[in-house]
């Protein structure tokens, strides 16, 4: 079974944003996805871009930590546990070689789970990596992935 998914990125030139001394672009941009509203999105500050706005890498790791909550969430599901409260507060590496390219080199979720079964916290914590092998966002990714789990009662 497939899916399709489309986006839609527009940029205009904006001649006042052109630092032409340093040769480049304001790297702010709109990203649109049909029925939803446009996401306002730039590099991160350290490429130049506005750091009030959203950037690729927030949006690669707010899709890996989103998607592995998902397939958390239908884990515990399909092992009758009972998810009373879920947060994260993940980091990803990114690692810049001397030719400007880059990549994450590693992805660190932080997890902490709150169940109502008692007797079932080491299967909770266990879990995280089933919903790992079912998340299809860390499925399309070239780096590691861990998980520092928590969960309480």
């Amino acid at each position: 079974m497939k899916h399709l998914f489309k986006a839609e990125v527009k940029w205009t030139s904006n001649q006042d944003a052109i630092d032409s001394a340093k040769r480049f672009y304001s790297k702010s941009h709109q990203i649109k996805i049909e029925g939803k509203p446009i996401l306002n999105v730039s590099a991160a500050k350290a490429f130049k871009g506005d750091p009030e706005l959203y950037n690729p890498e927030d949006l690669l790791l707010s899709s890996l930590v989103s998607c592995h909550m998902m397939s958390y969430l239908y884990v515990c599901s399909q092992n009758g546990i009972e998810v009373l409260e879920y947060s994260d507060h993940a980091e990803a590496t990114l690692e810049v070689s001397p030719d400007g390219s880059g990549r994450f080199i590693e992805v660190r979720l932080n997890p902490k789970v709150k169940i109502s079964n008692h007797d079932k916290v080491e299967l909770a914590i266990e879990l995280h990596k089933k919903a790992n092998q079912l998340c299809f966002i860390a499925n399309s990714c070239n780096f590691p992935v861990s998980h520092n789990a928590n969960c309480e009662i």
